[in-house]
């Protein structure tokens, strides 16, 4: 990488810009700490399941990538849902999380949806929760503000197997 720094000047009454430059130096910079980051946190998920599957905890993961849910006790497989997670412009979050707060019913509202009676609400980060969805068929596509959507039923289940602190592992 050139690690020369070429500043602004005038040139023949022109403004000579190193927008070039520097977007050269950050675009080996930038990208390479991204995938270092990305890789690190992908470690963190790995020993965080190895942890919880050496245990007998109950613990949720969410594989974005196959649009799954797996409730794990341990390293058993309790149950093997499909969801809908969080469509390109509204990605679900990723990482290792716990479940904040529960609710049975709520409202959910954003700038553009306004959504009453969500059953099943599991708080795990911030906004974002694995909850039931009645209003749309569309398991196993992203098509969410971010949320994981389960169908209600399913949701349910979920519901009453977690409780508040049970740990939840978002990968891609």
């Amino acid at each position: 990488m050139n690690s020369r720094i070429t500043t602004l000047s005038r040139c023949s009454g022109f403004l000579v810009s190193t927008t070039l430059t520097l977007a050269a130096l950050f675009s080996w910079s930038i990208p390479a700490t991204v995938a270092q980051s990305m890789r690190n946190q992908e470690s963190i998920i790995a020993q965080r399941i190895a942890t919880l599957q050496q245990s007998e905890k109950r613990w949720i993961e969410v594989d974005l990538s196959e649009q799954k849910l797996i409730a794990w006790e341990g390293a058993n497989k309790v149950y093997t849902l499909t969801v809908s997670t969080g469509k390109s412009a509204t990605p679900t979050i990723t990482g290792t999380f716990t479940v904040q707060s529960k609710q049975v019913s709520g409202r959910m509202q954003g700038p553009d949806y306004n959504v009453p009676y969500v059953p099943y609400i599991m708080y795990f980060s911030g906004g974002y929760a694995i909850h039931g969805a009645y209003w749309h068929n569309r398991f196993g596509t992203p098509v969410s503000h971010g949320c994981v959507n389960l169908r209600v039923s399913e949701a349910e289940k979920i519901f009453q197997w977690a409780s508040v602190g049970t740990p939840v592992i978002v990968r891609r």
